[in-house]
């Protein structure tokens, strides 16, 4: 069958809030259609009409269309889209094309989904909304009344409110109390400093009132990092229902916080449902939760302003354990946040000042003789190395692989026991949808260093850019002083050259100084869920050594900063035979846009913009509704940066029938040379001078992990990795000597750091 709305309102998603607001909708009399793609639960709906069932157990009955989205048919005008999360994406995909053109999108959804819609359909026409209802759906065609909640509606990032969304704020107000504001934006941060709370509770299987009262330490931090990044962007956050956010911040008063607790604590127990819909996710209907895409924004805005958020990582990483296993809930989860909260607190003022600043050593600690020991004791353990080199890239380690990384972490963790043997303290930060972080923390041995006891960060990643399966055609190979194979450059060889200068300088009873080696399993894609980790511990670290691959044998002391950008263009559809003049095609429009951005090249200047991918339209004989172009540019100073920053910010279209807009931001930030890392450079030279080195710097075009190093302040030395090249290539290449020597030089260096 097929089914039209009668009026304009659809509301796409029919869960606790979908079915709340379609509800209100026609208890008021408004006609509205609700697609869902739950058969039963649209069913239940036409044969019983949508059913609420309150507090005391009444029912009331609406009576609405329902329908699933292949029964739907017409245009769509207004839409309230009430999918989870993870949904957006397919639905406003399924959206887009059925929307009139003076058509709009309110997201009424938890997290921060207005940047994916606006994609899509673009800015002006979404619109955002805060709603924090507590319904929950009991059966297929019935929704359990969450009680009073708040709904606040209004344009992304303050703009005007059309006429046509306030008449829409008018009709749910008496069903629902809307209301609109010029800062829904507030509302969103704010609700997810508290859906941090909540989330937390959902790690153990008691009411989240008497959770919240038992873990303040964890509440409290948990809600303070989002806020942290809130303020970051300069956000204003609201109050809503009994959560005064401003009391959560981390400058708020303890009394205040204390009192403000009070009230949350006991204003959830006066709510019909004392475990969250994460709880209920997790224990009853044992399916995926959708916080984790809540809080990719969250993390990622972490990442870019330098805010650490260990404990909302923790909460995240917990929840995806229990998927699937609600038996592992217990209340000891919360002990352990409460602990690790505990342990941050002391160092957030540090992280959040200026880098302390480094005195770097100037000379090589280790006299000529002490050098060239170290590199003959590593020549004789080279097969040995390269042994531990074959075991690891016969670990394959996409980046978009989570069970290969998984099981490579796994090696890689049992194999640094055997080599350094266990570490004074070791995390292991797991990340949704890519590779988990490692972090373990090595002592310093010989005398300590007073004057400066932090460690040097030792930062390495495990992915690599080839697919699982490549082995297969392209296994690892050794013959004669050259290894061949998939992550053999980029760059499994360094971290085996960075544990053996380790174990070197043990096996020589050599000082070394205090260390922290980093792994991530997502440099290869942007480092998205790791940056914000890596800045932290830098910004924790005297110095950095990054072991990404040399540049055919240099050092790298620059390197460009990445922006990763989409341009979306919105056209208007028309038959392009029957009616050529009717419509504004986005491709035409979309290639203006993509040669005069292409012109913002200025390779003197180091500057490359680089339009990788375009696709657009859907028929060749209809004239193009939308079209997507994705940019890769990189920039050599920060000056360029600004440059093209501002270009991207103000695209207008040549056809006024369309609408342009550029997105994405930069992904890591201009790796440029200051005088501590030529300070560094020079240091290294000398070190590499006994070893029969005469090591040269370089300067490069790619980015690494080593771009937000330099961010967080900290004095770093990249490319102490392999020696030989293929970087990405079936080239792939390194050399056994090289191993040798670049592992000498690190140890070098590292004694340099040594009291």
């Amino acid at each position: 069958m097929t089914v039209e709305p009668i009026r304009a309102r659809t509301v796409v998603g029919g869960g606790a809030i979908g079915g709340t607001l379609a509800f209100a909708l026609a208890r008021a009399g408004h006609p509205v259609t609700l697609v869902d793609s739950d058969r039963a639960h649209v069913a239940a709906i036409r044969e019983h009409g949508l059913r609420m069932l309150r507090h005391d157990g009444a029912t009331d009955i609406a009576h609405l269309q329902a329908c699933t989205p292949e029964e739907f048919e017409g245009p769509l005008h207004e839409v309230l889209l009430a999918v989870k999360a993870q949904a957006t994406e397919t639905a406003i995909r399924w959206i887009a094309p059925r929307l009139a053109a003076d058509g709009f999108v309110v997201s009424v959804q938890n997290g921060f989904n207005e940047p994916l819609i606006a994609e899509h359909i673009g800015a002006a026409r979404t619109v955002a909304a805060f709603v924090n209802i507590f319904a929950d759906v009991a059966e297929p065609g019935m929704i359990r009344d969450g009680g009073p909640g708040a709904l606040v509606i209004g344009a992304p990032v303050g703009a005007p409110t059309g006429d046509r969304v306030r008449a829409l704020i008018a009709d749910l107000h008496p069903g629902t109390g809307a209301e609109t504001s010029d800062n829904v934006e507030g509302y969103l941060w704010a609700k997810a400093g508290f859906g941090a709370m909540l989330a937390a509770t959902a790690l153990a299987d008691d009411a989240m009132a008497d959770l919240i009262d038992r873990h303040p330490a964890a509440m409290h931090t948990v809600a303070q990092e989002v806020f942290d990044v809130a303020d970051a962007l300069g956000v204003r956050l609201e109050p809503f229902d009994a959560f005064d956010a401003l009391a959560f911040r981390r400058s708020a008063d303890p009394a205040a916080r204390a009192d403000a607790t009070a009230r949350l604590t006991a204003w959830l127990r006066t709510q019909p449902k004392n475990r969250s819909g994460i709880w209920r996710d997790l224990a009853v209907r044992h399916r995926p939760v959708e916080v984790t895409t809540h809080y990719e924004t969250v993390f990622a805005e972490a990442g870019r302003a330098g805010v650490t958020t260990p404990v909302l990582h923790a909460v995240v990483g917990g929840l995806k354990e229990l998927e699937g296993a609600p038996e592992g809930m217990s209340e000891a989860r919360l002990d352990a946040l409460d602990a690790l909260a505990a342990g941050h607190a002391a160092g957030c003022a540090a992280e959040r000042g200026p880098h302390p600043a480094t005195e770097l050593p100037t000379q090589p600690a280790l006299a000529p003789e002490e050098a060239e020991a170290v590199h003959a004791w590593l020549t004789a353990h080279q097969e040995d190395m390269v042994a531990d080199l074959a075991a690891y890239t016969r670990l394959e380690s996409p980046s978009d692989d989570p069970e290969a990384l998984r099981t490579c972490m796994r090696w890689l963790r049992q194999w640094l026991d055997r080599a350094l043997g266990a570490p004074d303290a070791e995390e292991l930060l797991p990340r949704e949808g890519a590779g988990d972080i490692l972090i373990r923390r090595y002592a310093a041995t010989g005398p300590a260093d007073d004057s400066d006891p932090r460690p040097l960060l030792l930062l390495c990643h495990y992915d690599t850019v080839w697919p699982t399966g490549t082995l297969a055609q392209w296994p690892f190979r050794c013959e004669g002083d050259l290894i061949t194979g998939p992550g053999v450059f980029d760059m499994k060889a360094g971290l085996v050259q960075a544990v053996w200068a380790l174990r070197a300088l043990d096996a020589l009873s050599l000082p070394r100084p205090a260390c922290t080696l980093l792994l991530n399993g997502d440099e290869e894609t942007g480092s998205l869920a790791s940056s914000e980790t890596i800045i932290a511990e830098a910004r924790a670290s005297r110095a950095a050594f990054v072991f990404e691959a040399s540049a055919e044998g240099a050092l790298k002391t620059a390197r460009k900063g990445v922006g990763l950008f989409r341009l979306t263009v919105q056209g208007q559809e028309a038959h392009a035979g029957l009616d050529p003049t009717a419509g504004a095609s986005a491709v035409h429009e979309a290639a203006r846009q993509i040669l005069d951005i292409a012109g913002l090249t200025d390779l003197a200047a180091g500057t490359s913009v680089n339009v990788g991918v375009v696709h657009g339209g859907t028929r060749s004989n209809v004239t193009a509704g939308q079209a997507v172009a994705d940019l890769d540019v990189r920039v050599a100073n920060a000056a360029e940066q600004q440059r093209i920053t501002a270009a991207l910010a103000v695209r207008e279209p040549a056809n006024p029938g369309t609408t342009v807009r550029v997105t994405g931001d930069w992904n890591r930030p201009v790796f440029e040379r200051t005088q501590d890392v030529a300070d560094l450079y020079t240091l290294a030279r000398a070190c590499a001078a006994p070893l029969g080195l005469d090591l040269r710097e370089a300067a490069v075009g790619g980015a690494s992990d080593g771009n937000f190093v330099q961010t967080a302040g900290t004095p770093v030395l990249d490319g102490l990795g392999a020696v030989g090249g293929g970087a990405h290539a079936r080239t792939e290449h390194a050399t056994v000597s090289g191993m040798a020597t670049r592992a000498a030089l690190t140890a070098s260096l590292l004694t340099c750091f040594a009291s």
